[in-house]
């Protein structure tokens, strides 16, 4: 095959995006003869798209060398520009960086107004959005797609459009945000821009969805990203994001083995492109899959693991250390990660662990504090996944505080939200939590119901670690305690010492102190010895 023959094969198979014959044909072709910088530009791009990021990243160093010679400063610049888009894509700043600033001399020195410019604000944007510079972000991605609207770039106005979006999303302005990436949107799913902006705006919008809890769009663009890539065997670089946001969706679902299945093909697919933040994700994906089947062990590496790869483990991790009675390390974990959060979209991810953990802790007045301030950003963002999780927490503290009569109203508010949103597990913990405000208000057949439908469920879905902490509860009447002072009785009637209860259950004296003068008085007890009979009567222990 002559030169010619291959590269024609190689540009029409690119224009049927068959990515790994484009890169083949159009490699051979350069090897038998040198390819002008358009076709490299080609060569290039299939590179990138069947996952060769080292020598995609090559060919468009030639490609700018070669229009450089010609001279054609534009082609140049662009060419610099895309190599600054992969090498970022690929974590690689530094080097990114170095190719943006060259490519932005060349413009400066040649003094040329042309779309180039507004190509070269992206990479400035998207380092303010990185160091929390919303307003300057937005502001540049505004130039950008201005620049890109006045040379009818449409791959330059939809990247510039996204970036805006995100911009606003995490500027607490979410519905403003989210509607424009749906008009970008519109251009990607039209086939209007270039295939790595398709891709990179796909999965960066399905991102946002999820940093600002709207499990719709969610969903919708997951699915056309499955489509897209379906439709493109060879692709590489997205298939391993799209997996990843699939295993999410699928783990709220309540399809956890499928989930595990997506979670470890799409590990194994971001792991052959080193540098690759969604490692990370993918990793932390798995590990939450294990610590809901109980699977301690395996749930504890792949968090370390996720760690090591860049991903916060937090707050799965403090949630196993809980349910392994490791509540200190737990609160102090949860504690961190959420001062480390300096925005609200990643402290609203946070605050439900929080919450959790200061209540099983004892420590209300930081519980109080977590829930009133998720309460505060469902509110705002008014998605129903955060107002199902707010609701689910202020029922949770009311019921610690001992008003189980006013956790009612929160908790169907949450259970029916939960079930909007076809969320099984989350469902069957806030019936657990039901049960105990039935069974405080004497509603024992009630209680009874509750707690069956919610150990169905956790048994249908594998949830071996909560199967076992229901197998753990009283089935008597408990008196209307509260699950600490059930607890605490169980460790009186075992004949221990206050102090040494506090050294069990990571309590102070003080605390537990409170919580056997509240169980004598809640049973009408004289002594701990009639508690302890009680106890045993009753079989709490």
């Amino acid at each position: 095959m002559t030169s010619a023959d291959a590269r024609d094969r190689g540009r029409e198979s690119f224009e049927r995006r068959a990515w790994g014959d484009a890169f083949a044909r159009l490699a051979e072709a350069d090897g038998l003869s040198p390819l002008g910088p358009e076709d490299l530009e080609r060569l290039a791009t299939a590179a990138y798209l069947v996952g060769r990021d080292e020598e995609s990243a090559r060919v468009w160093e030639r490609a700018h060398r070669e229009a450089l010679e010609r001279p054609d400063v534009e082609r140049a610049v662009r060419c610099a520009f895309w190599l600054t888009y992969c090498l970022m894509s690929s974590g690689e700043l530094a080097r990114g960086g170095g190719w943006a600033a060259r490519a932005q001399r060349l413009l400066d020195d040649h003094g040329r107004d042309c779309v180039e410019r507004g190509y070269l604000l992206f990479p400035v944007g998207l380092q303010a959005i990185l160091g929390g510079d919303l307003e300057g972000s937005h502001e540049t991605f505004g130039r950008a797609a201005e620049i890109g609207e006045r040379h009818g770039d449409r791959d330059l106005v939809a990247l510039a459009r996204h970036g805006q979006g995100r911009a606003l999303i995490r500027m607490g302005l979410a519905d403003e945000g989210l509607a424009l990436l749906d008009e970008v949107m519109v251009a990607v799913t039209s086939d209007e821009v270039s295939p790595i902006v398709t891709g990179d705006v796909y999965c960066s919008v399905i991102e946002a969805c999820q940093e600002s809890f709207d499990l719709r769009r969610a969903q919708d663009w997951t699915q056309a990203l499955s489509r897209w890539c379906d439709s493109q065997p060879d692709l590489v670089p997205y298939r391993g994001q799209c997996l990843l946001h699939r295993a999410e969706l699928m783990q709220l679902r309540g399809a956890w083995e499928d989930a595990m299945d997506e979670a470890r093909q799409a590990s194994t697919r971001l792991a052959a492109r080193p540098g690759r933040p969604s490692v990370g994700a993918a990793l932390y994906q798995q590990a939450e899959l294990h610590r809901l089947r109980g699977e301690v062990s395996a749930a504890e590496e792949a968090y370390r693991q996720a760690g090591e790869a860049g991903r916060e483990p937090q707050p799965g991790l403090a949630r196993l250390w809980l349910a392994q009675g490791r509540t200190r390390a737990a609160q102090a974990a949860i504690r961190r990660a959420v001062d480390e959060a300096d925005d609200t979209l990643t402290r609203s991810r946070l605050l439900p662990a929080l919450v959790e953990i200061m209540l099983a802790a004892d420590d209300l007045p930081a519980a109080r504090a977590g829930a009133g301030e998720l309460a505060g950003i469902a509110e705002g963002l008014g998605a129903p996944l955060l107002r199902a999780l707010a609701a689910h927490a202020q029922g949770a503290l009311l019921l610690a505080e001992d008003r189980p009569q006013a956790a009612l109203g929160p908790l169907r508010r949450a259970w029916s939200d939960w079930q909007e949103l076809e969320a099984p597990y989350e469902g069957a913990r806030v019936r657990v939590l039901l049960s105990l405000a039935c069974r405080r208000l004497g509603d024992e057949e009630t209680a009874r119901m509750e707690l069956d439908a919610a150990r169905r469920v956790f048994q249908r879905l594998g949830a071996a670690g909560e199967v076992a902490r229901l197998a753990e509860q009283p089935r008597a009447p408990a008196g209307g305690l509260t699950a600490r002072e059930v607890q605490v009785l169980r460790e009186v009637a075992a004949g221990k010492t206050n102090r040494a209860i506090a050294a069990d259950l990571f309590l102070s004296e003080k605390t537990v102190a409170r919580h056997v003068s509240n169980i004598l008085g809640k049973l009408g007890l004289a002594s701990r010895s009639a508690a302890t009979a009680y106890a045993y009567e009753n079989g709490l222990v």
